[in-house]
């Protein structure tokens, strides 16, 4: 059954957060509970790039045909894409599905996404275009690993923070440092939610050996639709491992082999994604407010949607047992 969507109370400043490691299974929940009623914001930094389609575990078209998505697909694979990108753009898309009568359901693996699209970003001082400029030739000239070595020696809490591979967060910290003479860690992170959105949190989580079968069974079938192939077209068009794009898992590990056919490089993919899905877990365990589920549990996501949004209509969200 569709809804109908005139029906529907007015949906400003209403705004459900889906996150949760990689694999978890967020868009299984997606196109069972959410389809009605919502649209997907996508806050997963690949999956902005066109072409990279089957590393990022993008939405497929039978996804796409069950819930729209949006800020997928809307850089080149050379572009780069920030945080700033990503919220200025979000507040866009969120404000636009509201006013069809829809929720914006903002989901991904991108956490620090999450935070900075609900409080917005540090109080650090704006960067001058030349620092800017100086600190990027630079950063290309030493490279992610020394760049990150330096950010320890002048800010440790933010070296702390910000992985090795982050390369847009670790210009930011050297940015600051070189604009004000102070760490970025020494600005005041806000506390208050922007816009006075009305935000339901769920988070996702599973137990981490079930999660471990099933990041492998993902990389599997990524290689089992044409990974390889899908690496070789980009390499086609230019790709370089200093593009941000190929800096994701799932596409980094094909630059550290001269063959790309390396037999070990699911096994390398599968290993970063099973660290990565671990940070991911201790950043948004940070978030308060969160309902956690585990992603089997739709009468209970579905109860909790219910509850928080009683004025909508029964058929705004599917039975529990509806898959």
């Amino acid at each position: 059954m569709k809804l109908n969507t005139q029906n529907l109370k007015k949906t400003e400043n209403r705004i459900i957060f889906l996150f949760g490691p990689t694999a978890v299974g967020k868009t299984d929940l997606l196109c069972s509970l959410f389809s009605r009623s919502c649209e997907v914001v996508n806050a997963d930094s690949v999956q902005v790039y066109r072409h990279l389609n089957i590393g990022s575990a993008k939405a497929d078209a039978e996804v796409l045909s069950k819930i729209p998505h949006h800020l997928i697909d809307i850089r080149d694979p050379w572009e780069n894409w920030n945080v700033n990108d990503f919220v200025s753009n979000a507040d866009k898309v969120c404000k636009d599905v509201q006013l069809r009568g829809k929720i914006p359901v903002i989901s991904g693996g991108t956490a620090f996404y999450f935070k900075t699209f609900l409080y917005g970003l540090s109080e650090a001082p704006p960067v001058d275009p030349a620092v800017r400029q100086e600190v990027s030739q630079w950063f290309e000239t030493v490279g992610k690993d020394a760049a990150h070595t330096y950010l320890a020696s002048i800010d440790p809490v933010s070296a702390a923070r910000i992985n090795v591979n982050d390369t847009y967060r670790i210009t930011r910290a050297v940015e600051v440092f070189k604009t004000s003479g102070k760490p970025l860690s020494s600005f005041a992170l806000p506390t208050t939610v922007r816009n006075n959105m009305d935000v339901v949190i769920i988070g996702l989580t599973c137990d981490k050996e079930v999660l471990a079968s099933r990041i492998r069974n993902r990389v599997k079938i990524m290689f089992d639709m044409g990974l390889v192939d899908e690496i070789k077209g980009l390499v086609a068009m230019g790709a370089k491992p200093e593009w941000q794009s190929m800096q994701g898992i799932g596409y980094k590990e094909f630059f550290n082999h001269d063959n790309l056919y390396d037999e070990s490089i699911a096994e390398e993919i599968a290993m970063n994604s099973i660290h990565y899905a671990k940070r991911q877990m201790t950043f948004f365990k940070s978030f308060e407010n969160v309902n956690w589920f585990s992603p089997e549990d739709k009468a209970g996501i579905t109860a909790l949607l219910k509850d928080r949004f009683p004025d909508l209509p029964e058929e705004a969200w599917p039975s529990a047992d509806l898959s």
